[in-house]
C-alpha cells in the first residue's frame, strides 16, 4: 500500500501569521517561524515535513489563500 506524502508551500510575504493553519493541522506539521516576512509578520512554515499527509486542512482555513498543498504517493512505503 502506498503512503500519501504531502508538501505545504506557503507564500511567506502574503502570510500574516494568524496561526489559523497551525491550529487546523491535525499532524502538527506547521508553526510560525522566528523570522519575519517583508510585512513584519512571523509567517507559517513546515516544522515536521515528514508528518504531512497532504490533507490540506491548512489551505482550506487560510484567510489569505497563501497556502498550496501538494500530494504524492510514495510507493513501497
Amino acid at each position: 500500500m502506498a503512503k500519501i506524502k504531502g508538501t505545504v508551500v506557503i507564500e511567506r510575504d502574503r502570510c500574516k501569521g494568524c496561526r489559523v493553519c497551525v491550529e487546523a493541522c491535525p499532524m502538527r506539521v506547521l508553526d510560525l517561524a522566528a523570522e519575519v516576512n517583508a510585512k513584519g509578520y512571523n509567517y507559517a512554515r513546515m516544522v515536521d515535513p515528514d508528518a504531512c499527509t497532504g490533507c490540506a486542512s491548512c489551505a482550506l482555513v487560510c484567510p489569505d489563500c497563501c497556502i498550496t498543498v501538494y500530494r504524492q504517493k510514495n510507493p513501497g512505503v
